[in-house]
């Protein structure tokens, strides 16, 4: 299997993983789990459990970007064993991008960000370039 395709299901886990860092938040500030309103409870929690929250939508917006670079390049002539290192990169910018978010280091979490998105944009290039 090619690296980007592990990858690309290793991304979708994030978002997943981020829901779970979110609860302990919630519990942690708010003292319980509301699951008859987990949306309410999670826009009332604040400091870390808020960025953890925005981080969380920001990994499904990315996810989706990633997957659809991913997709142009599985229907592109490209191999994909070519698209390791940008599919590695991704990953790390996106693992270090939610770090950072949560830490509260803006300028480290928008260049991971940056990172995260040149690798998406590269993919794209070299699908398209092999056609």
């Amino acid at each position: 299997m090619p690296d980007i395709l592990l990858v690309l299901f290793i991304v979708s886990l994030l978002p997943i993983v981020l829901a779970g860092v979110a609860i302990h938040f919630r519990v942690a500030e708010l003292g319980k789990f509301d699951n008859h309103n987990p949306r309410m409870q999670q826009a009332a929690v604040t400091g870390a459990g808020a960025r953890v929250v925005a981080a969380q939508k920001n990994a499904w917006e990315a996810l989706l970007v990633f997957a659809v670079v991913t997709l142009i390049a599985v229907a592109s002539p490209l191999d994909l064993n070519s698209l390791t290192v940008p599919a590695y990169l991704f990953l790390a910018a996106r693992i270090l991008h939610s770090i950072f978010y949560i830490a509260n280091f803006a300028m480290p979490r928008s260049l991971a960000f940056a990172a995260g998105w040149f690798s998406c944009v590269y993919v794209f290039w070299l699908a398209y370039s092999a056609f």
